[in-house]
């Protein structure tokens, strides 16, 4: 069975900074892109970053260029996204998803393109 499993969800101060894990398995990790996405109360859910680490492609939303890296660890299947200098409206509820068609996806990093997802993770930001 396909799983993702995020954490590191949390509370911090604006201008401080998370860890968040997606650990995958059931799947070949290396054939999948793996996306963030989230959603806020009241707001559609977001692309926020996904990556293709075997066609070397990642994607970050503008709100969060600069401020967030994702990385793959294909060891481990796990892909992290470290997020800095968090802002309040970066306060949601964090999910993982994986797809096929790597490229396609990654690039586009939509949620309706998504093949898989995990429970979320809840970030809150603190002003």
């Amino acid at each position: 069975d396909v799983q993702l499993q995020a954490s590191g969800g949390g509370l911090v101060q604006a201008g401080g900074s998370l860890r968040l894990s997606c650990a995958a398995s059931g799947f070949t990790f290396d054939d999948y892109a793996i996306g963030w996405f989230r959603q806020a109360p009241g707001k559609g859910r977001e692309g926020v970053s996904c990556i293709s680490s075997s066609a070397g492609i990642t994607y970050y939303a503008d709100s969060v260029k600069g401020r967030f890296t994702i990385s793959s660890d294909n060891a481990k299947n796990t892909v992290y996204l470290q997020m800095n200098s968090l802002k309040p409206e970066d306060a949601a509820v964090y999910y993982c998803a994986a797809a096929q068609y790597a490229t396609t996806r990654a690039r586009e990093c939509n949620y309706y393109g998504m093949d898989y997802w995990g429970e979320g993770t809840e970030v809150t930001v603190s002003s």
